[in-house]
């Protein structure tokens, strides 16, 4: 089946069937909750990753005891706790304004930004469950550059909690995959994070391989740091 956006079904469970198919405007409410909840929830894991770092814990350690041979024990708990406290500020703030970002920006204006032209698609899959569909998942693919030269690069991916572990994730990589290869696209790029691990070792398994490792983003480089994040630039030859 060309992958033209046209919808693409498979059964998952017994009560679920599963629909992939091309983005409408009546779903822009629901799309945009499911990016900000999935955005979000990797706040808490990112954070945890940092403290249990060996250079924070050692110094979440280092400042209690510099605050009891102060003679205090207040200060002995105010400096972890206020060393703690700017690690979760830093995880919270990479995660959570990256999502009011993407909301002003393209997921403001989803048809102008991944519909207007033949080799840009957005899809969503969509779940019938007890006779109800329900947008469970999305993906996003934007051409890049022009000629022979082309080639795609994916957003946006993400799939509701109460969906994982189906084969949601992969099925709807390999759309775009798919949807890049009938274009003819030299290969398709995307880019998570470092606290992602579920995501890259998917991504692995269908052949994406890590290009770069770097820290250019639109949070300061301390930041980054102290949230343990880094961004990891992926690619898959087609």
């Amino acid at each position: 089946m060309s992958q033209s956006c046209a919808p693409d079904r498979q059964a998952i469970t017994s009560v679920m069937e599963l629909v992939i198919r091309r983005y409408r405007p009546s779903d822009k409410d629901t799309v945009r909750r499911l990016f900000s909840s999935g955005i979000r929830e990797h706040i808490g894991p990112c954070f945890q990753n940092a403290m249990l770092s060996p250079l924070h814990l050692t110094i979440t350690l280092s400042l209690g005891l510099v605050g009891y041979l102060l003679g205090s024990l207040y200060t002995a708990l105010l400096l972890p706790t206020a060393w703690v406290g700017l690690i979760y500020c830093c995880s919270y703030y990479l995660f959570a304004r990256y999502v009011a970002m993407k909301l002003k920006t393209d997921m403001q204006d989803i048809d102008g930004t991944y519909l207007s032209r033949p080799d840009d698609c957005f899809w969503v899959a969509e779940a019938e469950v007890d006779g109800a569909m329900q947008v469970i998942g999305m993906v996003a693919v934007l051409c890049i550059g022009s000629g022979n030269e082309k080639h795609g690069e994916m957003f946006r991916m993400s799939i509701s909690p109460k969906s994982r572990r189906m084969g949601l994730g992969r099925r709807l990589t390999q759309t775009v995959i798919d949807f890049c290869k009938e274009r003819g696209f030299s290969k398709l790029v995307l880019g998570t994070t470092s606290t992602q691990m579920a995501a890259v070792d998917l991504y692995k398994k269908l052949g994406f391989k890590l290009v770069l490792t770097h820290k250019d983003v639109y949070a300061p480089p301390w930041m980054l740091a102290l949230a343990q994040v880094n961004v990891l630039k992926m690619e898959k030859l087609l």
